[in-house]
């Protein structure tokens, strides 16, 4: 596992891709603080982090369609296939890969506690749930990404379906609430990743929302690994 991640690491950087997502993820945020918080001096930025639910649904698609995508047009999947590492090693260093990129990226928005914080007080505890819950809901969104990219050679479709499904998610959580049936809004909540972020925004970490963060995350690994082991047998 740790060779494909710091190959595959390695290529986020060797290629624009890596600079692209980091600096793509960082002007909308930067934008987002200087509107919402330098403008109007306000010292609240949990605000500024629930844009990056909606920033992720964009720019995610973009970071994980080469991950397995590149490697079928290049013709490089047989070596990773007939190389002596497990399905579940090769799909969790592609993972790791790509969440370390996000990791960076989001790593850089810890200067807008630094600026709040030398003008005013801020809420530690809900700045931290931010944190947890933004890295909770990147695993959903990059195990999804990399699923989606190991069904196709072409990484235009694998971006393009992993933006759709993301639309798809965030529809159903608007349809949650819209709807009254007491039934159909416990399921919708249950598919629902924006809804979970609500408890780690007033600061409350929750340790279901969060499991289930991961457990979501587990299932598309856990497929994307069955893909890679259909391609290695047939």
């Amino acid at each position: 596992m740790a060779a494909i991640y710091k190959r595959d690491l390695r290529a986020y950087f060797t290629s624009p891709l890596g600079y692209v997502f980091i600096a793509a993820f960082l002007i909308v945020m930067n934008s987002v603080f200087f509107v919402t918080n330098l403008l109007t001096g306000r010292n609240s930025i949990a605000s500024v982090y629930t844009v990056t639910l909606y920033i992720l649904i964009v720019i995610v698609p973009v970071l994980t369609m080469r991950t397995f995508s590149e490697d079928y047009k290049q013709k490089t999947d047989q070596l990773l296939l007939t190389a002596p590492v497990k399905a579940s090693g090769i799909v969790l260093g592609k993972f790791f890969a790509a969440y370390t990129v996000y990791f960076i990226a989001l790593l850089f928005t810890i200067i807008y506690v630094i600026i709040v914080s030398a003008v005013g007080d801020v809420n530690m505890a809900s700045i931290i749930g931010n944190y947890i819950a933004l890295l909770g809901v990147a695993t959903v969104y990059i195990s999804i990404g990399i699923f989606i990219s190991s069904l196709t050679e072409n990484q235009l479709v694998a971006c393009i379906a992993t933006l759709g499904i993301f639309i798809a998610l965030f529809i159903l959580d608007y349809a949650y609430g819209l709807v009254n049936v007491g039934w159909i809004k416990t399921v919708l909540y249950w598919l629902s990743i924006f809804r979970r972020y609500n408890t780690f925004f007033l600061g409350v970490f929750s340790v279901a929302d969060f499991f289930y963060y991961i457990s979501i995350s587990a299932v598309f690994v856990f497929l994307t690994v069955r893909v890679l082991e259909k391609k290695r047998w047939s």
